[in-house]
């Protein structure tokens, strides 16, 4: 019998120190971090507390298992997609991806020239055939970068140990996870692992599964992968080549008669990813280093490309597979990553979907476990996810045939235009902007009007565009401003400035938003300030100089945490900035402004509802939140 000590009952227990691991557990730090502190006066290295109560509320307590002996030092996936840079911005870590990664700016095609003659081996040579933007101009603010795994998932780690968070307990073998029958125990699931020789038990109110391909926590609760692998093979190289080849710096796909290739280069200016096809019936164990140069040598003819030194190489074949499930029957044990979906890695989906289940998880935990929601919180992961992951494989297919050199069922292969044509449209998914949650407890699709702000989907992220801080006139992305640090946002597009009716209608609503009515005094316990929970941010359109801070409603203007004074950063303008042009963010997002709107924001970015700025608007927006949320406590 395993004996149990104190700390082996926590409330999470995440199986893996991955993108999804990593990214759950930094949720929980921040969670801690803002409302679980002690109470402090004043300021701690420039940062305002939180919390004014001097009863620290209890800590969320987690522990990351992980069977390595240490960090991860070389990562295999390395795409850091728009919208991971995205996520890490809003923790914090966004200007250390820009300034260490690879920025891919451009995607240029290469192909089998028609009018070129056969070579020896029987293959004519490649010519360019197209370039295009790797990232549709405005999809997103934030580039696509190449970083190795292992950095990115170090800054998480990095970031979490910042914040006082648990560090990952390495050399922790999981044998299984298992639910209790009875589920309304306090730690109704635990973990069986070895470490140093000894089982122990770890007893928990949630595990989560982010322990990859292939989960132990997955198999042993018994939930299939389902899907199938093809039987194409690709090799994998980092390689430091000196060659003729002109776009050796650039992202690059290369159509040959010898097979496909595509080219990314990595992070310190003289390493490149090479993705090479293998030929038809081709074993991933057969492959050798020496077959992988000499394919890739003939591919890239007429340049000569010559390896000065392999980093890494490997091959694989291509399987597309989703977990029939991604949580157990007791509700209580979740999968996420590589355990409840894989695919190709070509198309830089992995490292970032799985970082993103983790991103979508984690908040909702947090949520629960510091009182501030109820459970049926965590139902909408599922739902979300699982869609995203089938999602994700239908793409993966497409993109794999994509990339294939094989001849279509009538024998014809795709044109070079094709090719680049099908590249391009495939943009939103390589960017990682495809996710699209429908119709939840945390998207309202009932209460919203799409028509008000015809490019802020409900159920997507949030896009950007530049506004200007009326504060102190500093330009800011808008998307910057819904951080990650566990609040929701309420936006007002009040209108323009010179509309004497835009200031009546911020008027009426902040004054229905400070009464009981309003959705931050339901939800918002009454020890923290008012804008802990839901943060009421306002845009105008128009001069800013044209606006003076007596004309905004004192609920815009909450006092700061620490000190009683108003806090006037909360006010922004759609406005030329002086040195950074012009966002023109209600054009962008399709909102008139002469009717304006309201846009709810979860904590993770996604949009939950649109609607009109009427004040009759805020008790749907309080109802909202009363059906997951818990009611406001001291």
């Amino acid at each position: 019998m395993v004996h149990l000590r104190n700390d082996d009952r926590v409330d999470v227990v995440i199986v893996g120190s991955g993108s999804a691991g990593c990214a759950t557990a930094l949720w929980l730090a921040i969670y801690n971090d803002r409302f679980c502190k002690p109470a402090q006066n004043g300021t701690t290295n420039g940062h305002t507390t939180l919390s004014t109560t001097k009863v620290s509320r209890t800590p969320i307590t987690y522990r990351i298992l992980e069977p390595r002996q240490g960090r991860l030092e070389l990562g295999q996936a390395d795409g850091v997609q728009c919208r991971t840079v995205e996520i890490y911005e809003s923790f914090g870590l966004g200007h250390l991806l820009r300034h260490e990664g690879y920025w891919v700016n451009e995607v240029v095609f290469w192909a089998s020239d028609d009018k070129a003659a056969v070579n020896g081996s029987g293959h004519r040579g490649i010519v360019r055939t197209g370039r295009t933007a790797d990232v549709a101009p405005g999809l997103s603010h934030e580039p696509h970068i190449i970083l190795n795994q292992a950095r990115i998932n170090g800054l998480m780690l990095d970031r979490i140990q910042e914040l006082k968070g648990r560090d990952v307990d390495y050399s922790w073998k999981v044998i299984g996870v298992e639910a209790e029958e009875d589920t309304d125990a306090d730690y109704p699931v635990k973990v069986l692992a070895e470490h140093q020789g000894q089982q122990k038990v770890v007893r928990a109110k949630y595990i989560l599964g982010a322990d990859g391909a292939h989960s132990m926590v997955r198999r042993s609760l018994g939930i299939p992968m389902e899907g199938d692998s093809t039987d194409a093979v690709w090799g994998v190289m980092d390689v430091f080549p000196r060659t003729t080849f002109p776009d050796v710096r650039k992202k690059s796909t290369i159509r040959s008669d010898a097979g496909t290739l595509m080219i990314i280069p990595r992070e310190g200016d003289s390493m490149i990813r090479l993705y090479i096809e293998m030929p038809a019936g081709t074993s991933p164990k057969a492959v050798t280093l020496e077959e992988l140069q000499n394919k890739a040598r003939e591919m890239f003819r007429p340049y000569d490309i010559e390896f000065l030194a392999t980093a890494w190489w490997s091959a694989y074949s291509i399987g597309q597979r989703v977990a029939r499930s991604m949580v157990d029957p007791s509700g209580r044990i979740f999968l996420s990553g590589d355990a409840s979906h894989t695919h190709s890695p070509k198309a830089g989906q992995g490292m970032n979907a799985s970082l993103q289940d983790g991103y979508n998880l984690g908040w909702k935990l947090g949520a629960l476990l510091t009182g501030q929601a109820d459970g049926k919180i965590l139902q909408s992961y599922i739902q979300e996810r699982h869609k995203y992951a089938k999602q994700l494989i239908d793409f993966d297919k497409y993109w794999a045939k994509l990339f294939s050199s094989k001849p279509r069922p009538d024998g014809t292969r795709p044109s070079a235009e094709e090719f680049n044509q099908a590249f391009v449209k495939g943009g939103v998914f390589t960017a990682g902007m495809a996710a699209n949650y429908e119709g939840s407890d945390l998207v309202d699709v009932g209460i919203s009007n799409q028509e008000l702000a015809k490019n802020i989907i409900v159920g997507e992220r949030l896009p950007s565009a530049q506004v200007v801080r009326l504060s102190d006139s500093k330009p800011f992305h808008l998307q910057s401003l819904a951080k990650s640090d566990g609040r929701w946002r309420l936006m007002m597009f009040a209108g323009n400035v010179d509309d004497t009716e835009t200031f009546s209608k911020l008027s009426r609503l902040g004054k229905i938003l400070a009464t009981s009515k309003g959705p931050s005094r339901a939800i918002t316990p009454h020890d923290l300030p008012i804008d802990s929970i839901l943060e009421y941010l306002v845009v105008l359109e128009g001069d800013r100089s044209k606006v003076e801070f007596d004309q905004i409603h004192s609920t815009f203007k909450p006092s700061m945490q620490h000190l009683p004074i108003q806090n006037l950063h909360k006010i922004f303008c759609d406005d030329e900035s002086w040195n950074w042009g012009h966002g023109h963010a209600y054009q962008t997002f399709g909102i008139d402004p002469k009717l304006g709107c309201m846009v709810l924001v979860r904590p993770d970015q996604y949009v939950s509802a649109v609607l009109s700025l009427h004040e009759d608007e805020v008790p749907k927006i309080s109802a909202f939140f009363t059906s997951f949320m818990r009611a406001a406590t001291t």
